[in-house]
């Protein structure tokens, strides 16, 4: 069976020249329902292979408004559900006040990242001028979905299975007035939701924790010393590390309204370690040399030590708005991770000494961390990472990190074909950490269309167990996440699988 449920009138403009609203970042107009007795499917799906692979996408809809940035575009999710060696696909927008407004008045309402002084509406984000988009993030807590932007939006909610915006979380969305950031993180024993925000006014950030049972029992200020520009967050059994770091907008020009991103190179990064129900006045604040981190691996306890892997971007790089290039060449250039590079990095923060000691785990670069949820905020083995075309914005392959040997593997898709951010998903009654599969989505541009890859989490080199082929190449696209068969109707993880 393969159904289109609906068809998005797109209005992007035929000569809109913009590189990221073309070629593997063409947007989609078309939601489906489609599974594996219609798809093809090369190699066979695994049948203890059983959960959800969701993938969030940047889908722009309408001819922007100002100059179109690749986080701008409305949230589309991409979710294949995994039984019994079946699959069923579903792509859906997510229907966020900010795209019904859109749709209809038939144009595009709120400008982007690059352009918020052209706002006239009230908007979201840390800048406050965005439209929620809801387009960067997806996560599954408590039974639903929840998709966010990266500088703060409304936590939206879907269904699992169906992808049906629910809206807002009815239980606690109005108590975030500054909503929620991107990279929240679910305790796979607790069931517990750790998450944060950084609007540009005191205290300049906040922090939550929703239970197991999707209400909000946590939510304190965390002052900082101005408007900052984190991006995540880590989490172990007993703490959370919040970041505070030498990357955000000049507080003088900020002050008149002027968003210019600065790196202060003198200045310490900073980590804060707080209890996971604590305030404020409980964070221990750790300094480490100044870097910007866009993704973490996953933290853990070690001792007295808390440990947080993830990519540094030691020196980041930016090309001035007023450089003498093309404005399309100028956002590659910032986005081009071999320009900004983004290594695996471990930090070790003594909470008996306060001292922090730090390490390179690897100096290729690789972006996009993850580990299984059943290991997250625990001690673990293996990260796996996207590899990046050089020059681009786009996903060569995977990288497999084993962490206690040193030891990698790699599997890189092939000329012209762009991955989205991979997941481990355990196989029913796994034993070992690795002992499942990899899961991405992969956009072919020479064959003009999207696959589903299933691999080997013990061998990715080893290449796909099964290939399910999508009805239509779909928009390349970034964060996604894994739901376990048993946590898709609420934090019922079966404590036999944790680490």
């Amino acid at each position: 069976m393969i159904e289109v449920v609906d068809r998005i009138a797109l209005t992007i403009r035929a000569d809109n020249d913009n590189p990221f609203l073309q070629g593997p970042f063409t947007p989609n107009a078309n939601e489906y329902t489609a599974d594996t007795d219609s798809l093809q499917v090369i190699g066979e799906i695994p049948k203890d292979l059983h959960g959800i692979y969701v993938r969030n996408t940047h889908n722009q809809v309408h001819e922007p408004l100002g100059i179109y940035h690749p986080f701008d575009g409305d949230g589309m999710l991409h979710a294949v559900h995994f039984e019994n060696g079946r699959a069923t696909y579903r792509n859906r927008l997510v229907r966020t006040t900010g795209y019904l407004a859109e749709k209809g008045a038939g144009h595009s309402l709120w400008p982007g990242l690059l352009q918020p002084h052209l706002a006239s509406r009230r908007g979201w984000g840390a800048i406050g001028a965005m439209k929620d988009n809801a387009g960067t993030d997806v996560i599954c807590h408590a039974g639903k979905l929840i998709a966010s932007m990266s500088q703060g939006s409304e936590p939206w909610r879907l269904d699992p299975r169906t992808l049906e915006t629910l809206g807002p979380d009815a239980n606690w969305a109005r108590k975030v007035p500054e909503g929620v950031s991107s990279h929240y993180k679910v305790d796979p024993e607790t069931g517990e939701m750790m998450f944060f925000n950084y609007p540009e006014k005191w205290p300049y950030m906040h922090y939550g924790v929703v239970d197991r049972h999707n209400q909000l029992v946590h939510y304190v200020p965390i002052e900082l010393p101005g408007a900052r520009w984190p991006h995540d967050q880590g989490i172990t059994k007993h703490y959370t590390i919040l970041h505070d770091l030498p990357l955000y907008f000049d507080p003088v020009k900020l002050k008149t309204g002027e968003h210019d991103l600065v790196f202060n190179r003198d200045q310490a990064a900073r980590f804060g370690v707080i209890p996971r129900h604590g305030d404020s006045s409980q964070v221990r604040w750790f300094e480490a040399k100044p870097c910007f981190i866009l993704h973490l691996s996953n933290c853990y306890e070690d001792g007295d030590e808390v440990v947080m892997d993830g990519c540094i971007m030691p020196d980041f790089k930016k090309i001035p708005v007023s450089a003498d290039m093309n404005v399309y060449d100028r956002i590659l250039a910032n986005l081009d991770k071999h320009h900004n590079k983004t290594l695996m990095h471990r930090w070790r923060f003594n909470l008996k000494t306060g001292q922090t000691t730090e390490q390179y785990l690897d100096d290729e670069v690789t972006e996009f961390p993850v580990c299984s949820n059943d290991c997250v905020g625990r001690p673990y083995r293996y990260s796996y990472n996207v590899l990046y075309k050089p020059g681009d914005w786009l996903f060569a392959g995977l990288k497999r990190f084993d962490l206690l040997t040193g030891a990698a593997q790699r599997y890189e898709y092939g000329e012209g074909r762009y991955g989205s951010e991979p997941q481990v998903a355990r196989r029913l009654g796994a034993k070992a950490e690795d002992d499942g599969y990899v899961v991405v989505m992969v956009a072919d541009m020479r064959q003009n269309r999207s696959e589903v890859l299933v691999l080997d989490a013990a061998d990715v080199a080893r290449g796909p167990l099964a290939t399910i082929v999508l009805p239509e190449r779909m928009c390349v696209g970034t964060h996604a996440c894994w739901v376990e068969g048993d946590r898709i109707d609420g934090e019922h993880r079966d404590p036999a699988a944790l680490a």
